[in-house]
């Protein structure tokens, strides 16, 4: 099967290189962009690749929904096989192109799109044929899961953890879709329109890591907890739960273990009981070794099917406790178990609260100029 690639940065390059040594895969061409073609493989016309008719199937690692989606529209109508590693693109177009590989006998597979490695998304599709899924998530960022790692385990402060994860590669210069949640969020949408047939796509609880500093985490250790950015999801009734915060977790926790840039990706089968995953979340060879993987499961489990639709989320009926540090002048906006003045601040456990009740409450308090910063306490 000859493989084009559509970009040729960090994880398009590793797709070339394992590609030269994949059995039964072959080269085709690379799409760049216009005055990159310096060798004979590249070129910068979609057109190019669609019209030839040796190549079977297309890479999309160029990241972005524009101009991603427009190519892979035109890769699949031109009945080419596609996988890619497009979180975003899958999360925002991905029922739209889900039903063009299907009116065009083609394959459309992204496990790639989350957790790197992982192989997480490629078993859970196969895992729905014969389970019933009753909850999903986990660490599904490794940018975050090393800032948090490095402030809890060598004492940075923020800025430190994430200039460190820049010069290491684990984070973008703009690190926003990151830090603020968003690339975890667009993962636990694909895995809830994996395992349920419903894509997400309003409705969502997001809360990053931006809040954070040191002196919230030397408190929270203090209690003997450790903290990690945390995906949930789950159905709820014709709909689905999806939401993204930190989480607080005791020693004993298996979270406490997943340590730098790692993932962890999980989920609960009600015959299959739990079901948990650990490994590189983000690089070039990793992703890239999804990506290869995907290609050879072309033809074989979808992981959409033709039922998959779009739906609002509702978090509503998921509760918990949370850890919350707030100014003194904010307090009254929560019903604390415990709490005690720190400074300007307040620091305590609030009684159990729904997950959107408590991120509007955050929100609320941002929006009048206020400073908060909060953690889901360990269910």
């Amino acid at each position: 099967m000859k493989v084009a690639v559509l970009g040729f940065g960090t994880v398009g390059v590793g797709v070339w290189d394992m590609l030269e040594k994949a059995p039964g895969l072959e080269r085709g061409l690379v799409l760049v962009r216009a005055g990159k073609e310096n060798e004979d493989f590249k070129v910068s016309s979609m057109e190019a690749i669609c019209n030839d008719e040796s190549i079977d199937a297309v890479a999309e690692v160029m990241g972005g929904v524009e101009p991603a989606f427009s190519y892979v529209s035109m890769a699949l109508k031109a009945k080419k096989h596609v996988v890619t590693s497009n979180k975003a693109l899958v999360a925002a177009k991905g029922v739209e192109l889900n039903k063009l590989a299907i009116e065009n006998g083609v394959s459309f597979l992204f496990s790639a799109a989350c957790g790197g490695a992982v192989p997480f998304l490629h078993n859970l599709s196969i895992a729905t044929l014969d389970d019933e899924i009753e909850s999903l998530g986990g660490i599904l960022n490794g940018t975050t899961n090393f800032m948090l790692d490095s402030m809890q385990s060598e004492g940075m402060d923020y800025a430190e953890a994430l200039s460190i994860a820049q010069k290491l590669g684990y984070a973008e210069a703009d690190p926003t879709a990151d830090v603020s949640g968003m690339d975890a969020l667009r993962k636990i949408m694909l895995a809830c329109a994996v395992a349920y047939d419903k894509l997400p796509v309003d409705g969502f609880s997001r809360e990053g890591i931006e809040s954070i500093t040191a002196a919230d985490v030397n408190d929270f250790q203090a209690m003997g907890l450790t903290a990690r950015l945390v995906t949930s999801g789950g159905e709820a009734g014709d709909s689905v739960y999806a939401y993204v915060e930190p989480v607080l977790f005791s020693a004993g926790a298996a979270e406490c273990s997943v340590l730098k840039n790692f993932n962890m990706a999980k989920y609960f089968g009600k015959n299959s009981g739990s079901i948990v995953y650990i490994g590189q979340g983000a690089g070039r060879y990793p992703t890239a070794s999804a990506v290869i993987r995907d290609l050879y499961c072309i033809g074989g489990v979808p992981m959409f099917t033709d039922k998959v639709h779009e739906v609002v989320a509702d978090n509503s009926a998921c509760v918990h406790g949370y850890y919350v540090r707030c100014e003194a002048k904010d307090a009254a906006s929560f019903d604390f178990e415990e709490s005690r003045v720190d400074g300007e601040n307040v620091r305590g456990i609030v009684k159990p609260i729904a997950v959107t009740a408590m991120h509007e409450k955050a929100k609320a308090i941002r929006d009048n100029g206020g400073k908060i910063f909060f953690a889901a306490m360990e269910k």
